[in-house]
């Protein structure tokens, strides 16, 4: 009974909390983002400020797209960043802006077929042997990342990096086990404070940009019909031949992040407000980004370990972090401040928020009974748990490149839908 209610939100799907507890617990989603989102455009030579603008706006038009019914936030999505980056060099925004409005299309034409053949398929490629182990990739497919944030500057290992991250990941822990009322709420949020105080004691914080940052900062548009000496349109096929197909990359993650939804809040999205419905709002989101400079947003596994965490998937809570970040892309002190917390912390943080992804996975596994001592579902979790986390990835060419976790999805897939119940073996 105890364990039963434990696992009830604090705050459900459309309950919204007060007003100054909102606004906490969407700083606790826009800090677990941030530095992922502005990471991409620093990458690829676009404008950071337009990043977390389109980031924001995208999620609102997402929570629009679905009715308020999915708490999903959307940030920079890193799948497309070799040919944005490759673009930017040799021809420049006009041609990734098409690339990424032609990813937003490419999903939009998909919800459409999705809408028409229905999503009972879904059941049927997805079953518990599969999801659990995708789930579980999905977030240990990141603990490298989080790991070497966690114990490296400039490329080399420091040990204030590693005692940062390690006493950001502790006080994260007993803030969420020990801490009661709306501080119990915020575990992730009172970890990135202690983290990045700790950081600045140790000279790991540069300031420099908060001080150079003008409180006032129009981000630097660049629209997708418009240069310098005014309207200009040329068609760039080469931008929209090489990230269009990438979606298959992302569609992956998309349903990855809908399982992992579905699992920690119990409710199927895929039924309700229904697959079509969240595709078109990812679409729509970054045709929007495309439009205004921005670069192609996902679904983030940052703000899905934060609802696991907090246990509070409100949708007022991911629109408020929408908004702050809207907001906060025109205050450039403010947008400068969040850019200097250091990798040293956000590893510590993504320790836990990459690992309760995986635990979710485990979550699953366990509750469907998923029996091991059959050789079927071992052949489906091995393969897709080490090609996933170990990132067996497919690239073609300089331009295409698909992800461990990408590949993974598919190969569980494949196997569940070709390998016999019983082998061959073991009749």
């Amino acid at each position: 009974m105890e364990e039963k209610q434990q696992r009830q939100p604090i705050y459900d799907l459309h309950e919204r909390p007060p007003f100054f507890q909102l606004i906490g617990l969407s700083l606790q989603h826009l800090f677990s983002m941030f530095g992922a989102t502005i990471l991409v455009p620093l990458l690829v030579g676009l404008n950071p400020g337009v990043a977390l603008f389109s980031s924001g706006v995208g999620t609102l038009i997402h929570l629009l797209t679905t009715k308020g019914k999915v708490p999903a936030y959307m940030g920079s999505s890193f799948a497309f960043i070799i040919p944005m980056a490759s673009m930017m060099k040799t021809i420049g925004y006009p041609a990734v802006g098409q690339g990424v409005v032609s990813v937003g299309i490419v999903y939009l034409i998909i919800s459409l077929i999705v809408w028409r053949v229905g999503s009972a398929w879904i059941d049927k490629i997805f079953p518990p042997e599969v999801v659990g182990p995708v789930i579980l990739v999905i977030g240990l497919s990141l603990a490298a990342t989080a790991a070497q944030s966690a114990t490296e500057l400039n490329g080399h290992y420091d040990i204030k990096v590693f005692l940062v991250a390690g006493a950001t990941l502790l006080v994260t822990i007993f803030a969420n086990m020990y801490l009661g009322g709306f501080l119990g709420l915020i575990p992730v949020l009172i970890g990135i404070i202690f983290g990045y105080l700790l950081a600045l004691a140790l000279g790991l914080v540069d300031l420099s940009p908060v001080a150079s940052a003008h409180w006032f900062a129009l981000p630097k548009f660049d629209f997708l019909f418009s240069d310098h000496n005014g309207l200009s349109w040329h068609f760039y096929p080469m931008a929209v031949l090489t990230m269009a197909p990438l979606v298959l990359v992302t569609l992956s993650e998309h349903l990855g992040h809908l399982l992992v939804l579905a699992k920690i809040t119990g409710q199927d999205f895929f039924d309700n407000p229904g697959l079509h419905k969240t595709l078109a709002g990812d679409g729509a989101a970054s045709v929007f980004a495309g439009l205004v400079g921005g670069p192609a947003v996902t679904s983030y596994g940052e703000n899905i370990g934060v609802m696991q965490l907090s246990r509070v998937y409100s949708v007022w809570v991911i629109g408020g972090a929408a908004v702050l970040a809207a907001g906060f892309a025109f205050i450039g002190k403010l947008s400068a401040l969040i850019g200097t917390v250091p990798g040293a912390v956000t590893g510590g943080v993504g320790f836990m928020l990459y690992g309760v992804i995986a635990a979710a996975g485990l979550q699953v596994i366990v509750d469907n009974k998923v029996d091991y001592g059959q050789k079927r579902n071992l052949m489906i979790a091995g393969p897709v748990m080490v090609v996933g986390i170990g990132n067996f990835h497919l690239a073609l060419g300089s331009q295409v490149d698909f992800s461990g976790v990408a590949l993974a999805t598919v190969l569980g897939i494949i196997l569940n839908l070709i390998l016999p119940k019983v082998a061959k073996s073991d009749r």
